[in-house]
């Protein structure tokens, strides 16, 4: 089993000269070569930015953040199967913050079922890298890309420098030298260890147009694989953001403006500043933080401190957002990314079906709570925290501390939950506030839970108006029309300090690009300006656009008179054979005929996101103590399944993060604050309210897809589907707990 080696401050530093030898040509899509940003410490060479080698052995470096989805397992895996080394004997750690390690497949987009929304989606973020260069800020975790983008790159870096490492030893060995187990072995049986050869290996020109080996002869990918982090994680030894502690440690919290987006009018910290153990108060602009010997005193103290806010930029209420999303109904569409036929007539002799459908803010409620620890040097500032985005942590937090991105540098820690919301710098910005304040003294900024949730930037509310027809027990008119605040374009303001212009393809994702055979189709996205911040939250935009969707499609087909799964295949063969096989085999695993006993609700929905179909049937059950989610069966096609084990365990993932919001998640507003504040306001699926799942992984789609977030898009409306099948009752609105009592 693979080992996570300890992170030392010389173990690499960001760099602005490359490695001598260190530049891995034919690894990068980029018009020229990036620059190695890994400078091990003596005795170990680099032979390209995702391999170091010394005495050792063999240390492989993710690009990509591990936040409990295996991603560092399956990308070492990447580099170890060209490499030829053991697996027991890799090393695993997290690149720095640097340009060589973007994430390409954030600016291809995946290869949908529509080309249109694909080519939407590359014309949207083409438009903002024409301001802002392409690489910069995209050393991205996020968007079910990471072996994506990896697949390609990662196996050529291993592959080169494995062809560099039997160049090397050409001088010392005969005849035709091949690698097994971290050795060059030549044809008399002679070998020689990768480490004695690493060093002359870095001074040969890389090798260009190496050969991939084919699937038939891998050895770690396409099997389940354990997990490189399973003992660290196991044995408590894992190290988290809120594990970290520095010599001369000082311990912080916030107290931020719960009227989001706006500042303080004034404050009195008097009686927080007498409390014993209390270092000081510091004025943040929208909030302040107090320092102090402990965590808990500074959590005490926080509180003590009375503060003046400044009202919400925003609708005070949540019937008062809901209503201003409602508005932009009546508005020209932002896009029209699907528009076929004609859906302003209903095809004469057709029934006509109509619904509006709402779904709530909800919260990433992550099991760690946002935290950082900083230290300011006057000319430096080094950051430890989980985060999804290190080079844009690292540009936010040197304005903050009136530095240069160069004079910081980011320790990407393991992360207790992500699911977009460590994408954001929020926490960085703060804590270099802080430590700018406090200079050569380490400050851990630890955010209560209250704050954390109450300070988040939430999945965003949403309306969609559906209009629809059968006729004959066919579809033959689908509309949608879907209301929201733009999270793509709110973000990148955020990030980028400019959003593109033009119709944002991630705001009707899950329902433009869905593969229904229906003549007349429309779906048109209407954006909300609304000021309440709003973020990537798992699976984004099919989120609330797969509940909408598929829970109308449900509505057809009972309009219909058809069985709805059978409803579904008979409208997804002809476009998509890939995912009518789902639905094939979800229907097999579940041994669904279309009835349910009494007592029993079966609901079953497919979503295709991130180039991935995921097909699922959710059953459900009347008990004594209320309904039970009893049973799951997922369908999903990744194309090619690099750990099946690790796909299935995202899948079962996604759908209870899916499930959990479809019961109980919900973000509400009174006097323009959040109200809910802890899990208690905010709860999630137990082990004992979870279902028994099972999971099929299949492999013909011709696309590699996406693994960590279409697992949940799928799950409300399957949920919600099964509801009616077992009440009667149809749910349009979430969450689902308003209308039906749940067991706990």
């Amino acid at each position: 089993m693979g080992r996570i080696k300890k992170y030392t401050r010389r173990a690499f530093i960001v760099s602005s000269a490359a490695v001598a030898g260190g530049v891995a040509f034919g690894v990068y899509m980029a018009k020229k070569p990036l620059e190695n940003p890994l400078k091990p410490e003596a005795g170990a060479v680099t032979l390209n930015p995702y391999l170091i080698i010394d005495q050792e052995g063999v240390t492989i470096i993710a690009p990509r953040a591990e936040m409990g989805q295996g991603v560092q397992s399956t990308l070492a895996a990447l580099v170890a199967e060209e490499l030829d080394v053991a697996w027991e004997d890799v090393r695993v750690l997290h690149g720095p913050a640097a340009q060589a390690y973007y994430n390409g497949a954030l600016i291809t987009g995946h290869a949908e079922y529509e080309d249109g929304m694909r080519s939407a989606w590359q014309e949207f973020v083409r438009d903002a890298m024409d301001v802002v260069p392409k690489t910069l800020g995209l050393q991205v975790t996020g968007g079910s890309t990471a072996t994506i983008d990896a697949f390609e790159k990662m196996r050529l870096a291993g592959a080169t420098a494995r062809e560099a490492l039997k160049l090397a030893a050409a001088e010392r060995l005969t005849g035709a030298l091949r690698t097994e187990n971290g050795q060059v072995i030549g044809a008399d049986g002679s070998a020689i260890a990768y480490a004695e050869l690493a060093e002359a290996a870095a001074k040969i020109a890389p090798p260009k147009d190496v050969v991939l080996r084919p699937s038939s002869e891998w050895k770690y990918l396409g099997r389940d694989m354990p997990r490189v982090d399973m003992v660290a994680k196991s044995t408590g030894t894992a190290q988290y953001g809120a594990d970290v502690r520095l010599d001369g440690m000082k311990f912080a919290t916030l107290r931020i403006n719960p009227r989001l987006g706006t500042g303080m009018k004034s404050f009195d910290a008097s009686a927080a500043e007498k409390m014993a153990g209390v270092e000081r108060v510091i004025d943040l602009g929208n909030g302040i933080a107090v320092v102090a010997s402990n965590t808990w005193l500074a959590f005490q103290a926080a509180d003590a401190v009375q503060i003046d806010w400044e009202d919400a930029p925003y609708p005070a209420t949540t019937d008062g957002l809901f209503t201003a999303i409602e508005k932009s109904l009546d508005e020209a569409p932002n896009s029209t990314l699907r528009d076929e036929g004609d859906t302003s007539l209903i095809p004469e002799g057709a029934t006509e079906i109509s619904a509006e459908y709402r779904v709530p803010y909800l919260a990433h409620a992550t099991m760690e709570p946002m935290n950082a620890t900083a230290l300011y040097t006057g000319d430096a500032l080094e950051i430890w925290c989980g985060n999804q985005a290190p080079l844009v942590l690292a540009d936010k937090a040197a304005d903050a501390a009136g530095l240069s991105a160069d004079q910081v540098t980011v320790h990407t820690l393991f992360m207790g939950g992500g699911f977009g919301r460590r994408a954001e710098a929020d926490v960085a910005i703060l804590a270099a506030k802080v430590a700018k304040a406090m200079p050569d003294v380490p400050v851990k900024v630890m955010w209560s839970r209250e704050e954390d949730m109450r300070h988040d930037f939430y999945r965003p509310a949403a309306i969609a108006r559906m209009k629809g027809a059968v006729k004959d027990g066919e579809a033959v008119l689908f509309e949608a029309r879907i209301a929201a605040p733009s999270v793509t374009k709110q973000s990148m303001s955020r990030i980028m300090g400019f959003a593109p212009p033009g119709p944002d393809p991630a705001h009707v994702e899950g329902a433009a690009n869905q593969p229904y055979d229906i003549a007349n189709y429309r779906v048109a996205g209407h954006l909300a300006d609304v000021d309440v911040p709003v973020g990537f939250w798992r699976s984004v935009g099919n989120s609330f656009n797969g509940f909408f969707h598929e829970c109308f499609i449900d509505e057809l087909a009972h309009a219909a008179g058809a069985d709805p799964l059978q409803f579904r295949f008979d409208h997804i063969a002809p476009l998509s054979p890939p995912t009518a096989k789902l639905l094939a085999a979800v229907r097999d695993m579940s041994g669904w005929t279309g009835k349910t006993p009494n007592g029993i609700g079966r609901g079953v929905a497919v979503t295709w996101s991130f180039g991935t179909p995921v097909a699922q049937v959710i059953e459900v059950a009347d008990s004594d103590d209320g309904i039970r989610i009893t049973k799951a069966w997922i369908a999903c096609d990744v194309g090619t399944a690099l750990d099946p084990r690790n796909i299935r365990a995202q899948m079962e993932g996604g759908m209870i993060y899916g499930l959990s919001a479809a019961v109980h998640g919900e973000i509400t507003f009174a006097n323009g604050e959040v109200e809910q504040e802890n899990f208690p306001d905010y709860d999630a699926l137990r082990m004992g309210t979870a279902p028994v799942t099972e999971v099929q992984v299949l492999e013909n789609n011709p696309h590699m897809g996406g693994v960590g977030e279409p697992g949940t898009p799928p799950s409300m409306p399957a949920l919600a589907n099964a509801l009616f099948d077992l009440t009667g009752k149809r749910a349009r609105e979430l969450p689902l707990s308003k209308l039906f009592d749940f067991a706990g």
